[in-house]
């Protein structure tokens, strides 16, 4: 099928160059990040001028056994943070341990020998090469400058609290899931909470804290889960009032329904979200093992009941975790992000990619880790995938909200196996996908005509497998447009004949209509092409944009390792 790619060269940016404070800390200064602090505005987040800021995160390792952020030792610094701007993110999730603020010796442990303690040699040099300013620096400056270099290329970031003790996370016994676990003793958390948060007290690049990474273990419980998340909660908002304060749920963060009958009670308005996580995995192979319509159609619908539902409660839900292998090998990965990317784009949610990291130092035992999940290769000079970057590149831009569309909402029709939307290029063109910036508003009546809003046109079937059709005459069958299938994800209308159809998409990007796929309890059939949903949007400012794919070449920072 075809893609909408982006090209994408590398540019070498000069070092951040850091200036140090006599004192323990750096020296962290305001930067250009316009319109905060954040606050939220019924499910919304938005700036001071009340207009809707979506959060389109990555996420950015720095809680593992060497506490520095990856990937220093491939790149600067300042050419890591300007790449992640241009690949359309606007913030990042910067995960981080407890210790890092309470253990003074960890804390004031320099970079250099974090590494030695670990026998980097080869991670030493390269950190020397390319960041000789950070590689002597005490572990907490070295996470000052990372959220230095992001504020000065325009990055927001929230601050993550991963887990208490360096290392990776996560399982159900590895001492950091719940409170009162082995390494989570609440009271440390909280002066851990406080110390970060008060840090980064008028750092305005820092918009949100997030409380704790995937609450989890046979101790979790709703009851100890509000007594400290509460307490938590209070205290990042004493130390530092500007930023968002971030709830995660139980059992990996995959759960809140508990907020539906019981809400969060605190001291403070305007600053709570939500957060939780949704993988592929997190359904282990139910996506390779049943048929992809009644899967998603059942996943879909318990993430609503299990956290969706506080959008339609008036709360921010960040998905702060999602990800997939980016090989595109993984069937179970793959036929997930069609309906994870079906359901971002209907709720128009935050959310955090699971990850930057194309490496790691020194992860579970191994050096030099690759990171399958990594929007950049192992060696940090490239995007692994770069449809992948064009795919998400539709949801980095807030489809409505406050301050974000004028005059009368409409419905785009969205393609997330492309991240693409159907658009017209004239009357007699065929349809076809295009970048939803520039799709035609659509109005779906009560009647379940698809009608280009202001116009007598809606779309007409004429005959499987020829190009679906704009016209006026739009009350006869093949004119309505049902959604079927568990998953609701096709639109499907009948001919003349009686048969039906389903709205597709060629290898040209062509809209047509095809046999519809994938209805019945075939587990190996792929219903990918077929899947469309019809999403609340206006007509949008260019101006708000900010992806790949609306920015010129040599604004681009990192070229294609992949497009597959």
């Amino acid at each position: 099928m075809g893609r909408w790619s982006c090209t994408l060269v590398f540019n070498v940016l000069s070092a951040l160059i850091i200036t140090l404070l006599s004192g323990a800390m750096l020296e962290v200064k305001p930067v250009a990040v316009t319109g905060v602090p954040l606050h939220t505005d019924s499910r919304w987040i938005v700036n001071e001028d009340g207009r809707r800021v979506k959060l389109a995160c990555v996420n950015w390792v720095s809680h593992l056994e060497a506490v520095v952020a990856e990937g220093l030792s491939k790149q600067p610094v300042d050419v890591i943070s300007s790449g992640i701007k241009s690949m359309g993110f606007n913030c990042v999730r910067l995960t981080w341990p407890i210790l890092l603020v309470t253990n003074d010796s960890l804390a004031s442990l320099p970079v250099r020998r974090s590494f030695q303690n670990l026998g980097l040699l080869e991670t030493i040099a390269g950190v020397q090469a390319n960041n000789p300013s950070i590689i002597d620096l005490p572990l907490i400056q070295a996470f000052q400058a990372v959220v230095k270099s992001l504020g000065d290329n325009d990055v927001m970031v929230i601050l993550d609290n991963h887990l208490t003790q360096p290392g990776w996370c996560c399982s159900n016994s590895d001492g950091n899931g719940f409170f009162g676990d082995k390494f989570f003793d609440p009271n440390m958390w909280i002066l851990g909470l406080t110390k970060m948060a008060t840090l980064f007290n008028g750092v305005t690049n820092v918009v949100g804290m997030s409380l704790r990474n995937e609450l989890r273990g046979p101790k979790q419980n709703v009851n100890d889960w509000y007594r400290y998340m509460v307490k938590g909660a209070e205290a990042i908002h004493a130390a530092n009032p500007d930023v968002l304060v971030i709830l995660s749920g139980l059992n990996f963060d995959k759960d809140l329904s508990f907020i539906q009958k019981r809400p969060v009670n605190l001291t403070f308005k305007g600053k709570l979200v939500f957060e939780a996580h949704w993988y592929g995995f997190t359904d282990g192979q139910a996506w390779v093992n049943g048929n992809p319509n009644q899967v998603c159609g059942q996943v879909a619908g318990n993430m609503m009941r299990t956290s969706g539902f506080l959008v339609d409660q008036g709360w921010p839900l960040f998905i702060s975790e999602f990800g997939v292998d980016l090989r595109g090998t993984d069937v179970n990965d793959n036929r997930y992000l069609n309906c994870f990317l079906a359901v971002a784009a209907e709720l128009d949610l935050d959310w955090a990619l699971w990850t930057l990291i194309g490496s790691y130092y020194f992860r579970e035992g191994v050096v030099g880790m690759e990171e399958f999940y990594g929007i950049l290769g192992w060696d940090w000079t490239q995007v692994r995938n770069t449809s992948f970057l064009d795919r998400i590149s539709a949801l980095q831009l807030p489809f409505r909200g406050p301050g974000i569309t004028k005059g009368n909402p409409y419905k785009l029709i969205f393609h997330p196996l492309t991240g693409l939307c159907v658009i017209r290029k004239s009357v007699l063109d065929p349809l076809t996908l295009g970048p939803c910036y520039l799709s035609d508003g659509w109005k779906y009546t009560p009647q379940k005509v698809l009608s280009i809003k202001g116009t007598y046109f809606c779309i007409r079937a004429k005959d499987e497998g020829m190009p679906a059709a704009l016209g006026i005459t739009c009350s006869d069958p093949n004119s309505r447009w049902e959604m079927i299938s568990d998953s609701k994800l096709h639109l499907s209308s009948k001919l003349c004949d009686g048969s039906n159809v389903c709205l597709d998409v060629d290898d040209n990007n062509i809209i047509v209509t095809n046999a519809c796929k994938c209805l019945s309890r075939d587990r190996t059939c792929d219903p990918g092409s077929q899947w469309f949903k019809l999403i609340d949007s206006g007509r949008r400012s260019i101006l708000t944009t900010s992806t790949s794919s609306m920015l010129n070449s040599s604004d681009l920072l990192w070229k294609p390792l992949s497009s597959a």
